[in-house]
């Protein structure tokens, strides 16, 4: 299954900092929860989900990328949300530098091998710099979703090809 699946255009948020507004960790949990709630999944739950795992252990994998994830009951299929923060948001990194990219995944509870290998995707489609570059210069979040397509359809990741097929 394709990230493209798991995520859809309106899943994925640029949030562009204002001067004087706080953005956090705590901050950027609430929306993600927000963005994949839905069908009979509350934002709050979604959230709550994504703190508990957040307290065990930060998803921040380090190079500007935190893959926030978890697991609910309610839920029949995966499902993905991503925002992109280009000024960075503290999160407990792995590097301890800010992340720009935060790929969330929640899940069913009874689907741990999928949720696993979704984990993966992610972390492959991140693991080159140029693409997580041009995702973080996305100018909006259907132009990031695209990205997300045309390196998905790529037989050779992040090749200097897929930045001119968007």
């Amino acid at each position: 299954m394709k990230l493209t699946e798991l995520l859809s255009a309106d899943r994925v948020a640029i949030r562009k900092r204002s001067g004087d507004d706080a953005f956090d960790t705590a901050a950027a949990l609430r929306l993600l929860g927000s963005m994949l709630s839905g069908g009979g999944v509350d934002a709050a739950e979604v959230e709550r989900v994504l703190v508990e795992r957040e307290e065990l252990q930060s998803t921040g994998i380090g190079e500007g990328v935190a893959i926030p994830h978890g697991a609910l009951q309610a839920l029949e299929l995966q499902r993905a949300a991503l925002l992109i923060v280009p000024g960075g948001v503290e999160f407990a990194s792995i590097d301890q530098e800010k992340v720009t990219i935060l790929f969330a995944v929640v899940g069913p509870k009874r689907a741990t091998g999928e949720h696993l290998k979704t984990l993966a995707r992610v972390s492959r489609l991140l693991r080159h710099p140029e693409f997580r570059e041009r995702l973080v210069g996305a100018a909006s979040g259907e132009a990031a979703f695209a990205l997300i397509a045309v390196e998905e359809a790529d037989p050779k990741p992040s090749s200097p090809d897929a930045a001119r097929k968007v």
